[in-house]
Formats: structure tokens, C-alpha cells, sequence
């Protein structure tokens, strides 16, 4: 028997999703949305520009969204009549006070039990859904969760992990000059109690709570002031080397929060000796080699703008040819993630046949690992002119040594002018 198609009436249907509405409301301008679709596209439309989709009328990212409840009782009588999945009732929106009086809750009983009991239902509330986020942050939760990871006896408690969640959730919902602000106010004190709970999370059961202290202390290291940024611990960054790029179970979120964390430090060159000191090198080395058959993009090209960085300086340099596979990782790697990444490998290898020690031992190695071909192929490859320019100056500055060398094909050699 061929099946029947159901026809479903047209104003069932969401004007942007154009999928049956879960949530029907209807905006100032009278025309009825679902939810989430016209939350969503408010949020993506800036306060100047966002109109309503279908009347084009002005449509402010404030304006409130009324429950259209007899639309909805009609779409779930239609849904039962027609045997389709039945449309839940919606639950009812956050309201602001409650989020305030979990907070109160929150400030007044830390470290106890009840305020880990309130701090466990904000955080489920933060985890539902965009609308809830934006009135946890409304709210001044921000503010709050800042305070009880400063707290020494907070952050011995299980509680942390909530703190540190909710913040992260809420952060984008806070308006810039509020995080901005609150970050400066605080800035030294909270990086250290960010270090000590990385320092300090040790059982696999705390991952979680590793990549939350990592990506917060990331959106800490972004707004901070140049004065607190140039003068890091070097703790800092061995923390981040040792409990984030070296470690098996870092997850993905924690690593590229560490890289950008370090990319943003390393414009002062005191960083930038910390970092190496760090031992940073050799776990960037060591993560290529067991990335190298995954497709993270994004990491691959932090860990390549980071170590472009670290080898400005000699003890960078000496420590990335040091490496058994470092030159190695660097030929590998370029040509094969994207041009971000090809013109970071490039310009260390240019720097590293160049200034680094014992030259005529570094050219060699360049030669056995297949720095050398790659450079020829970068000149072939559908690559920036700039960047075929920057191959091109690099082969031709030890061309006496590299020439006639078995290790590169003889057509590698001769299919550009040198």
C-alpha cells in the first residue's frame, strides 16, 4: 500500500524553519514564529538591522515574544489527530528572579551543600538552552561565578566545576565592557586560581573541569591588560605545557584553548622565552605526531603560528632542531592542512637555515627529512605568489649547498628559474 502523504497547514509552519512550530510566538509586528528559530534570528541579526523576516518591520532584539498557546493546542490536537509525534507543552521561560534568588543562595551558603545544590541547578539551567543563558547573564551571574572561583574554599569543593561551567556558558550573553571590566578588576588573582585548579586536577573524573579552567583562563588572557600579560609566571605556562599539550587526555576544546592562549602571549619576548623554556617545542612536536592522521585544522594551524613565534629566538630554534622529528613534522605537515599552516612551516623553515647553529647540520637534516623538496613543491603548488616568493628566496640562498643533491628530483630543481 503506498503511503499517504499528510498535508500540514500552512500556518503550522515556522516562516524560517518552514518546520512544524514546537513553541509558537508572536512578535510585535503580529506575525508568529517559533521560538528558537526567531530567537536565533535576532541574536544573529545586529540591534540596528533586525527586522522582522517576513514584514521587514523593525523588530527590536529586546522586544518581547508572546505565547501563542491556542496555535499551539491546535498543532498538538492535529498532531494526535494525524498520529505525529505530539508536540511537548513548552516549559515557561526563565524568569529572571529565580535566577536571582539561586545566585543569593549561591553567594550565602559557599562552600556548603546548599550552595553546591543551587550551583548544580544553575548549571543545568545554563545547559538547556540560548534563552536561558542570556538571563542567567542578565542576572549578573558572571559576576558571581568570578567570586566563588577566587573563593580558596570554593575551589576545594566540587562546586568549581559548576562555577567554572556556567561561567563559560553565560560569557558571550555578558555584554564586552561588563566581562571586559570584571576581568581587569581581577585579572591576577583569578589567573591564579585558574592555574591552581589546573595544577590540581588530576583524576579523569576532573577532565571536565580541566577544559573549563583552561577555556576560561583563555577568555582571561584576552582581555587582560598589557601590563598583567607581560609579566606571566612562568608556572603559568608550565602548567598549560604539562596539563594541557603533553597530556593523553586533554580533550580538543582544552588544547586549542592552551594554544590560543599561548599565541596570545607570546608578543612579548619574555613570554616567549618562558614558553620555550616551558619545554613547549617538544610538546608541539610531540601533538603533530599524534594528530598527524586527524583532521584538526584548527589546531594544527595554532600550533603553527605558535611555533613560527617561538623560533624568532635561538633557544626556540636550537630546541625544535634538537628534536628528533621536529624538522620532520614541519616538512610533513606543510601542503597538507591549508595555507595558513603552509606559510607558518615555511617561515620556520626559513629561519631555521638561517640563524640556526651548526648551519651546515641543519641544511643536511633539511635535506634528509624532505624540507628541502617541499620548498620545491611550494613553487609548484596552487599557493600565494608571496609565499612561492618566500620558497623561492630560501632555496636560493643555499643553493650551493643543496644543489645537485640526490635528495631532491632532478625536476623539482629545474621547473622554476632559481
Amino acid at each position: 500500500m503506498e503511503d499517504l502523504e499528510i498535508e500540514i497547514p500552512h500556518y503550522f509552519l515556522c516562516p524560517i524553519s518552514l518546520q512544524i512550530m514546537k513553541d509558537p510566538v508572536t512578535a510585535i509586528t503580529g506575525i508568529t514564529y517559533d521560538r528558537d528559530s526567531i530567537e536565533q534570528w535576532l541574536q544573529n541579526s545586529s540591534a540596528a538591522a533586525a527586522v522582522c523576516p517576513v514584514s521587514k518591520q523593525p523588530l527590536p532584539r529586546t522586544a518581547d515574544l508572546t505565547p501563542n498557546h491556542t496555535l499551539r493546542r491546535l498543532i498538538q490536537a492535529w498532531c494526535t489527530l494525524n498520529s505525529v509525534n505530539r508536540i511537548p507543552t513548552p516549559k515557561s521561560p526563565l524568569a529572571k528572579p529565580h535566577v536571582t534568588k539561586l545566585l543569593r543562595e549561591i553567594l550565602h551558603h559557599a562552600p556548603s551543600s546548599g550552595s553546591l545544590h543551587a550551583l548544580q541547578k544553575l548549571d543545568g539551567l545554563a545547559s538547556e538552552s540560548d534563552r536561558n543563558r542570556a538571563t542567567i547573564a542578565d542576572a549578573g551571574a558572571v559576576k558571581a561565578m568570578v567570586s566563588l572561583v577566587l573563593n580558596p574554599e570554593c575551589r576545594t569543593t566540587g562546586g568549581v566545576e559548576h562555577a567554572l561551567r556556567v561561567l563559560n556558558l553565560v560569557w558571550n550573553h555578558t555584554p564586552e565592557t561588563t566581562t571586559k571590566l570584571l576581568v581587569r578588576q581581577n585579572e591576577g588573582p583569578l589567573l591564579h586560581s585558574l592555574t591552581w585548579i589546573l595544577n590540581n586536577s588530576n583524576s579523569n573524573s576532573q577532565q571536565n573541569q580541566t577544559t573549563q579552567a583552561m577555556c576560561l583562563a583563555n577568555r582571561v588572557i584576552g582581555y587582560a591588560s598589557a601590563s598583567l600579560l607581560e609579566r606571566l609566571e612562568p608556572e603559568f605556562f608550565r602548567t598549560i605545557v604539562v596539563r594541557i599539550l603533553e597530556s593523553r587526555t586533554a580533550s580538543k576544546q582544552a588544547r586549542r584553548s592552551a594554544l590560543q592562549a599561548l599565541v596570545e602571549a607570546c608578543p612579548w619576548g619574555a613570554n616567549r622565552a618562558k614558553i620555550v623554556e616551558a619545554d613547549a617545542i617538544h610538546a608541539l612536536i610531540e601533538l603533530q605526531l599524534d594528530q598527524m592522521s586527524s583532521g584538526e585544522k584548527l589546531a594544527t594551524e595554532l600550533a603553527f603560528d605558535l611555533l613560527a613565534r617561538l623560533c624568532t629566538s635561538a633557544d626556540g630554534r636550537e630546541r625544535l632542531v634538537g628534536h628528533a622529528a621536529g624538522l620532520a613534522v614541519v616538512a610533513k605537515r606543510t601542503l597538507r592542512v591549508s595555507a595558513a599552516t603552509d606559510d607558518r612551516a615555511v617561515q620556520v623553515l626559513g629561519m631555521v637555515a638561517r640563524y640556526a647553529a651548526g648551519k651546515e647540520e641543519v641544511l643536511t637534516e633539511m635535506l634528509r627529512v624532505g624540507a628541502v623538496t617541499k620548498l620545491c613543491m611550494v613553487m609548484q603548488a596552487d599557493c600565494a605568489a608571496y609565499l612561492k616568493e618566500k620558497a623561492r628566496g630560501i632555496l636560493r640562498e643555499h643553493s650551493a649547498f643543496w644543489n645537485n643533491s640526490p635528495c631532491i628530483a632532478v625536476y623539482l630543481l629545474t621547473w622554476y628559474p632559481r
